[in-house]
């Protein structure tokens, strides 16, 4: 059966996403930026009212993937802030100059992580070879790759995400996200047992609660 994280953006986004199913809420703030780092205080208030798991994203600015030394040790103190907070997982990636997986900050974080999970997210979809960069991921120690199969929506790649699973053969999960909705899940779930939407349809950053029942019909 295929399970749905939800991207939220907002408490009372992760409020509805939990009330209504969600398998996992990854949390975050700014929209416009791609996802921020949240505060404490939402994932506090979260934690004390569901038992849902929730990963946040460890993202200081948005832009890009190419972390400053500086930007670099305010992650690591977000992750171990969010850590004590109750944090389930967590969600990042380091891109080199080059857009390759930056292996050492990578394998850093997750190490600072200490046994929770981390997903490497959608950095992945800016780097070229993406074969090459799976086995990086998997090296660093990661437990989910988020990714579109480089294109966007998803569906458009989903020939490169089938192979991007086939390559990596239950030894990472690939969740599939990216333009995912109602009308394309019911596809998407042939293939992938991990859905990521953030079941957004009004342009702006909250959740449609008809949208994400929609497609847990689809799914489950």
């Amino acid at each position: 059966m295929t399970k749905i994280e939800v991207a939220c953006f907002n408490e009372q986004s992760a409020l509805i996403a939990a009330k209504e199913g969600a398998d996992r809420i990854e949390l975050c703030e700014n929209y416009a930026e791609g996802g921020l780092t949240p505060n404490r205080e939402t994932l506090e208030q979260l934690k004390a009212g569901f038992s849902t798991p929730i990963f946040t994203m460890i993202r200081p600015v948005g832009g890009g993937f190419l972390y400053t030394d500086e930007e670099f040790e305010v992650m690591k103190s977000e992750l171990l802030n969010l850590k004590e907070a109750g944090a389930d997982g967590f969600v990042f990636g380091f891109l080199t100059e080059d857009n390759k997986v930056d292996k050492e900050k990578n394998s850093a974080l997750v190490q600072l992580a200490d046994g929770l999970p981390c997903t490497f997210h959608r950095a992945f979809d800016r780097i070229q070879d993406k074969e090459e960069a799976l086995e990086d991921v998997i090296d660093c120690g990661f437990a989910t790759i988020l990714t579109s199969g480089g294109e966007h929506p998803a569906m458009e790649g989903l020939s490169k995400l089938k192979l991007i699973q086939e390559q990596a053969d239950g030894r990472i999960t690939i969740l599939v996200g990216g333009g995912v909705r109602s009308s394309n899940a019911g596809e998407l779930k042939k293939y992938f047992g991990f859905i990521h939407s953030a079941c957004i349809t009004d342009g702006t950053e909250n959740i449609d609660a008809a949208e994400l029942k929609a497609i847990k019909t689809v799914i489950k």
